[in-house]
């Protein structure tokens, strides 16, 4: 069965987007220095995080704020896979060059269920604060994969609020520092 990822950058102070996230501004006021990791070639380390994540992820659930704002600057799936919006608002379903998005409006589980069951052995990639909180509160998240990037942001959209007062123990499985991030991954115990 497809394991469920949050694969995410944030700053050393918890936010993975600036403030004032729109579609003129998919990351917020200054939140586009998060993600430089990925587009600067000069690291190996980087790199190859990147081509593991690609490598992994079979389906992709997003929410519907991020869809919205990224959907332009993608100009495609986020993935060369099947991507799933958790929506309250339907949509018709939208085919792109490398891959579609569904919009569910069904609810969390149902969404879910739709990503694992495409995904097959590979994993789903959560994208969007909501959707990784909404997953980790129900206790469907197997693995957070984190890219801490050496910058304060000071405001914006945070990773980890709104997480209920439940304890969350997580397991650490890797390190590997970069000249611009640290990538960290950890297994959510259950």
């Amino acid at each position: 069965m497809a394991q469920v990822i949050a694969h995410v950058t944030m700053s050393l102070d918890g936010y993975m987007a600036g403030p004032d996230v729109d579609v003129t501004r998919p990351m917020g006021r200054g939140g586009e220095r998060l993600h430089q990791w990925i587009f600067d070639e000069a690291s190996e380390v980087d790199a190859a995080a990147v081509r593991r994540q690609f490598a992994l992820t079979g389906a992709v659930l997003l929410g519907r704020r991020t869809f919205d704002v990224g959907v332009g600057v993608w100009g495609d799936t986020p993935y060369p896979v099947p991507c799933f919006v958790l929506t309250h608002h339907p949509a018709p379903d939208r085919s792109e060059r490398s891959g579609t998005f569904t919009f569910v409006h069904t609810g969390l589980f149902a969404a879910l269920d739709l990503a694992v069951a495409v995904a097959g052995e590979r994993a789903v990639t959560l994208m969007g604060a909501d959707v990784v909180q909404q997953v980790l509160r129900a206790g469907l998240l197997d693995e957070i994969h984190l890219q801490v990037a050496p910058v304060l942001m000071g405001g914006g959209r945070r990773l980890f609020e709104h997480l209920g007062t439940d304890h969350i123990a997580l397991e650490q499985l890797a390190v590997e520092p970069s000249p611009h991030v640290t990538h960290l991954r950890y297994r959510v115990v259950k």
